[in-house]
């Protein structure tokens, strides 16, 4: 950068030195200090010189630069002209011929023209070089044919006239040139102003010594020549670059010469019109002149025809690629008016949609449309042509658009609004069909919300139904969840094809249960729902519906499969989320899958407390015996006659820091789900007998009774087992007694019967526990291989309120039937639940001699039992 100022510095002091000095001598001459020629010749040679070398200088190194002649051209021509010019008017120090400068100002002319034809950005092609040539000759001639008929007539020495036509031409050109440069239009001015100086400065001192001036008269020519060189040095530093101006064809090549061609044409012909007139014939050298014309005019023509060709050409180009394009689009392009109708259409459309020009074009777009689109449509392009519209992105119209075959296809159309183009100024509709997308996204949302092997819509489409349903002011709605029991037997057993056999079918006794507004479901593998939009009334109704069509045996070739439902209800309107909808209702379910199979169940708060609570429970029991956090009580059984303790019976308790103290009751159903029923079962029993061993060593003739849950009853090795334990401990085997509850006896009576009479053949004592509370019928009771028999508390307590003075005809006691039946079966009966000294005394006058209960004894620690034993030790 300031090396660049540098330069410029540098040659802005030259250029003031050298007119400093042309400045003085031409003072010197018009003061008589000089001879005039001498002055004329030395200020015009210094000038020329300096300024012509420079120029060409400055053309050479473009060309290092550049490596190319064509940046360089138009500063080298330019110089050779300064250089013609200047030497021509030197000469007249030695010769004031004429036609020496007439000769060095044709040189000029043609240096200046080909120089200024050449600056970067002036004419960049050799058409518009030429263009530009002929529209300034063309101009030149017209007003040198002007300029020769006006007044005064009369003759013009050759050399005067010779300079007269070379400036008129020359400047002309130099002028349109200049005027029309693309590219550095301040450099090709100031270069055209410099050049036209030069020119007329050359021209008027030819004129002035062909008609013998003065030579103080030849020093205001001399100006020119001075100023000029200077001016053309500093538009060629302009046009200084470093690379070449890029190709501007457009503004360039427009056929806009002819207006420029009528005001010199129209002096021409009004000159030609008063000459005739006034004169009344033309003399040769105006007829020359006026020939002259027509050449540059057949020349401008043929270049203009030329360029319509040439332009007609690129037009049927374009044209073709556009047709091109818009036939080969996947896009249809119509052209709407502001009237809404369809002016254009692309050929495309007969191609994509089967619609010719006469389907479309002159029919409103809306009307193209399907009826239930098209208010949507004409609500649109209303808007965009109201400008209604943000700006930005094109708007979008989804509508359906009837082909030429009738069919209604998925379409999305972009709306462009090209009014503001003069050739287009209308609306433009890309139409696109849009059917396969349409299909792809049906297919997806199938995919993505439909149970691929029932067909039922799947869980998601389920939770987006109950949003849906619960955004409803007033709506109440049900949600039933459905579970089947039995499907993971018919898959192991059956296979899975099978069981996909079944899912199959229940999916299709959904859809013909529920009703027309309801919505089955498929959760995962064997939970299905079903959002209703019934109250709770008619939810259950329909929950037993689908209770009887699930339930029913389902035929299959060469099988049948039976399965059991478990279904739970909730209001859609309950909880706070969708998620909580589904939560209560399952919950139901898993209610009702509890109290058994094939059950409706309700969602209330109390339900959730129970099921949070055996959550709790299955949360907290895996690991539990790990942690030591299990333990055993015992509860002696006394001798009702002698109030002595001969037994024992070990009770279960957990003692979790969360949950406190679990009894048995409610921790053994949790334990059988999850599994470990059978290690707790283990364990008690391994303690208890540590625990009698401990009491048999002090001489206490105890037996112990243990508490069985059936799966551990029935286990193949448990016989194998406990004899093992009562060996280990040195128990002997008559004084354990298992125990098995009434209520858990009809889990699988033949393996109990068998198991039972495996331990009483190694003699071991079994009892069946809590009798009465269950529904074991007397036959299973005769059948049972049992020793005892506890009368379960509510029978004692049944028969509180019978006297011994009651009359005959009263019903006696429910607990001397139990005895006596219990007596007939040769078993020993023990009455457990006593919690008053009356059910004692009832129990005793029953023929009861076992008794167990709070009224006797509090189950406790094995520390407290002996203190209670210790106590209750009888008399040597």
């Amino acid at each position: 950068m300031s090396l660049t100022r540098a330069r410029i510095s540098a040659a802005l002091v030259i250029d003031g030195v050298v007119a400093t000095m042309a400045a003085a001598l031409l003072t010197g001459a018009v003061a008589g200090a000089v001879r005039p020629l001498l002055a004329i010749a030395a200020a015009a040679g210094l000038v020329s010189v300096v300024t012509g070398l420079r120029l060409v200088r400055l053309a050479l190194t473009i060309h290092a630069a550049q490596h190319s002649f064509g940046p360089c051209r138009g500063a080298g021509f330019l110089g050779v002209g300064v250089l013609a010019g200047g030497g021509s008017v030197a000469a007249l120090a030695w010769s004031t011929e004429p036609v020496i400068t007439a000769i060095g100002l044709g040189v000029t002319v043609v240096a200046f023209v080909l120089g200024v034809l050449l600056l970067p950005g002036a004419a960049t092609t050799t058409g518009v070089r030429l263009r530009r040539a002929c529209d300034g000759l063309s101009i030149g001639v017209s007003l040198a044919f002007a300029g020769w008929l006006m007044p005064p007539p009369g003759g013009m020495p050759p050399a005067a006239l010779a300079g007269f036509l070379f400036a008129v031409g020359g400047l002309s050109i130099v002028t349109v040139t200049a005027l029309r440069a693309a590219n550095y239009r301040r450099a090709a001015l100031l270069c055209g102003a410099g050049a036209g100086l030069s020119v007329l400065g050359l021209a008027v001192l030819t004129m002035l010594l062909a008609y013998g001036a003065p030579d103080r008269t030849l020093v205001a020519a001399t100006t020119g020549l001075v100023i000029g060189p200077l001016l053309i040095m500093a538009g060629a530093r302009r046009a200084d670059v470093v690379d070449e101006p890029d190709v501007v064809d457009e503004p360039q090549t427009r056929l806009s010469s002819y207006p420029l061609l009528t005001v010199p044409a129209l002096l021409a012909m009004l000159a030609a019109l008063y000459h005739l007139i006034t004169v009344g014939s033309f003399d040769r050298t105006s007829i020359l002149l006026g020939l002259a014309v027509i050449p540059t005019v057949v020349v401008r023509e043929v270049m203009s025809a030329t360029d319509v060709r040439r332009y007609a050409r690129r037009l049927a180009e374009q044209g073709a690629h556009f047709r091109s394009l818009v036939s080969g689009a996947n896009d249809v392009t119509m052209v709407v008016g502001d009237d809404l109708v369809v002016r254009w259409q692309s050929p495309a459309a007969a191609r994509l949609f089967g619609l010719s020009d006469a389907d479309v074009v002159g029919r409103p777009f809306p009307a193209l449309m399907h009826p239930d689109d098209a208010p949507e449509v004409t609500a649109l392009l209303t808007a965009v042509l109201a400008e209604r519209e943000a700006p930005g992105r094109p708007p979008l119209v989804n509508a359906r658009l009837r082909d030429g075959y009738g069919v209604w296809r998925d379409t999305e159309s972009t709306v462009g609004d090209q009014r503001a183009i003069p050739e287009v100024g209308a609306l433009v509709v890309h139409v696109r069909d849009v059917g396969e997308r349409r299909h792809l996204e049906r297919t997806l949302h199938q995919l993505a919300f439909t149970d691929q092997l029932t067909g039922l819509p799947n869980r998601r489409e389920l939770m987006r139904t109950i949003v849906s349903q619960r955004e409803l002011s007033g709506h109440t709605g049900a949600l039933l969840v459905i579970d089947l029991h039995g499907m993971t037997e018919v898959n192991e057993v059956r296979g899975r094809e099978i069981g996909d056999a079944v899912l199959i079918e229940v999916g299709r006794r959904l859809r013909v249960t529920v009703g027309r507004d309801d919505l089955p479901a498929r959760l995962s593998g064997d939970e299905f729902a079903v959002v209703t939009v019934e109250g709770p009334m008619l939810a259950y109704a329909l929950g037993t519906r689908l209770l009887t069509a699930l339930t029913e045996p389902y035929h299959l070739p060469g099988m049948i499969v039976h399965l059991n439902v478990s279904i739970g209800l909730a209001e859609l309107t309950g909880g706070d989320t969708v998620d909580d909808v589904l939560r209560r209702a399952d919950l139901a379910r898993r209610r009702a899958r509890q109290l058994g199979r094939d059950r409706i169940e309700w969602y209330d708060s109390y339900l959730e407390e129970q099921l949070l609570h055996r959550m709790d429970l299955e949360r907290e029991l895996p690991g539990a015996l790990e942690r030591g956090e299990f333990d055993v009580v015992y509860q002696p059984v006394l001798a009702l006659p002698e109030r002595q303790p001969v037994g024992v019976e070990a009770l279960l308790r957990w003692r979790n820091p969360t949950l406190g103290t679990v009894l048995p009751a409610e921790l053994m159903p949790v334990a059988e789900d999850l599994g470990v029923a059978g290690d707790i079962d283990r364990w008690v029993l391994a303690t208890a007998c540590r625990q009698l061993t401990s009491w048999s060593t002090v001489g206490r003739d105890l037996w112990l009774a243990v508490n069985v849950s059936p799966r551990e009853l029935v286990s193949s090795d448990f016989v194998t087992r406990v004899k093992a334990v009562l060996a280990e401990h040195d128990i002997p085997l008559e004084r354990l007694v298992v125990e098995v509850a009434e209520a858990q006896v009809t889990f699988d009576v033949p393996a109990v019967v068998q198991q039972l009479g495996a331990l009483r053949a190694i003699g071991v004592r079994t009892a069946l526990d809590d009798f009465g509370a269950g529904q074991a019928s007397l036959a299973q009771l005769r059948r049972l291989p049992v020793d005892l028999l506890k009368i379960h508390g509510t029978v004692v307590a049944a028969s509180a309120n019978w006297q011994p003075g009651d009359p005959p005809g009263h019903s006696r006691p429910l607990i001397d039937v139990v005895v006596n039946l219990g007596k007939r079966l040769g078993l020993e009966i023990i009455a457990e639940g006593l919690e008053s000294n009356a059910q004692v005394a009832q129990a005793e006058a029953a023929g009861c001699h076992l008794g167990q209960g709070f009224a006797l004894a509090h189950p406790a620690p094995a520390e407290r039992v002996e203190a209670f034993l210790e106590d209750h030790r009888a008399p040597s």
